[in-house]
């Protein structure tokens, strides 16, 4: 008897509602997803040469990297040395204001790099840059 006196209005329907606090959270998990920023890698770990003055490129339209073994390897990747213009050639036509960045490890020949850069400026693209550590 006094437990109805002390909660005249209690039911047992009476719970809060999470489905506004859900809706929020998950235009947030959007919106994080959204604008959040992913790297490009080129396919394989680089130990690149150290410079003292390393430069960052805006934004590398092409990722090329050239493994100690002298392998070439494209957007993740492994590219015959004899396809490296038309696959440069393809890349560069669907991003045409886009560079390159070449990430040669510091144990592959000089030939394999001049061999890329080469077929790179036979396409048209001169905006070429080489990768280097700032440590």
């Amino acid at each position: 008897m006094q437990s109805d006196i002390a909660y005249p209005n209690k039911n047992d329907d009476d719970e809060i509602n999470l489905t506004p606090m859900l809706d929020v959270v998950f235009i947030m998990l959007i919106f994080f997803v959204v604008t959040a920023t992913f790297t490009k890698e080129a396919g394989i770990d680089v130990n690149a040469p150290q410079a003292n003055t390393p430069e960052i490129p805006n934004s590398p339209g092409i990722l090329i990297a050239i493994s100690a073994g002298d392998e070439i390897w494209i957007n993740d990747r492994m590219v015959d040395p004899r396809a490296i213009r038309a696959n440069i050639e393809r890349l560069h036509a669907e991003n045409p204001k886009g560079g390159i960045v070449i990430q040669a490890d510091k144990k592959s020949t000089n030939d394999t790099l001049v061999k890329v850069m080469d077929a790179a400026r036979q396409v048209g693209v001169y905006d070429i840059a080489l990768a280097a550590r700032d440590d």
